[in-house]
């Protein structure tokens, strides 16, 4: 699925991009009218977050132009709180609309929505489970035993690559590559660290690790439960 985001903000349109790739989405920015205009006949995206105050052509008038051309889904961002400029968004045809200041995460559970309605999607489990660890992508949460467990983010993008690959060794240059990204300019080592500090909030005995274990000259794997009966 590909997504355009259009936002003067760099910093939030930035944030907001690398939270939607985390979750598998293809994304294109633009930080004005013109350029969210072009980028869309260009890429053709899938759906289109859209701020409404840009320079040169504004969101508004983006959104009146994309709704001309296409049904394309269109969430509108803002940091104005006037109801009219709501209602004339919505108007114009957006499907959803959310007012700064905003979590990337109440962005992507919005995208995700929107899509399975726009696309008639049959709403999907984004809980991923094993064990007593159990990982809800979508709200950006995770529970241990039923108990809330905060992470960093950089600790949920390793767990979620961890509850996915189950069983299998995963090395630390895998684990850099799937969690952290090409841009990632750590040392392997440092995924140890990481790998360490998730122990202390999803081992319901840190010191004995049951979940997260060490394969010597392999990497770690995430067996999610004992081996017991």
């Amino acid at each position: 699925m590909r997504i355009l985001v259009a936002d003067d903000d760099r910093e939030i349109a930035r944030t907001v991009r690398a939270y939607l790739e985390e979750f598998g989405y293809e994304v294109t920015s633009a930080h004005d009218g013109k350029t969210a205009l072009e980028s869309f006949h260009n890429e053709k995206p899938d759906l289109v977050v859209l701020d409404i105050m840009m320079p040169g052509i504004n969101g508004l008038d983006v959104a009146k132009t994309l709704r001309w051309e296409s049904e394309v889904p269109i969430i509108m961002l803002t940091s104005r709180v006037d109801e009219a400029d709501r209602l004339v968004g919505l108007e114009l045809g957006a499907d959803d609309y959310i007012t700064k200041p905003f979590s990337p995460r109440e962005v992507v559970a919005r995208v995700r929505a929107v899509l399975r309605k726009t696309q008639g999607q049959a709403p999907i489990s984004n809980v991923l489970r094993s064990g007593p660890v159990a990982m809800d992508t979508d709200a950006y949460e995770v529970t241990l035993d039923g108990v809330p467990v905060e992470l960093t983010r950089t600790e949920f993008s390793l767990l979620k690559v961890f509850t996915e690959n189950s069983s299998r060794v995963m090395t630390r240059l895998k684990l850099i590559d799937s969690a952290l990204g090409y841009s990632y300019e750590g040392f392997e080592r440092t995924v140890d660290a990481h790998v360490k500090n998730l122990r202390q909030k999803v081992e319901l005995d840190p010191s004995k690790p049951q979940q997260i274990v060490i394969v010597y000259g392999g990497g770690y794997k995430f067996v999610g439960q004992t081996d017991g009966p």
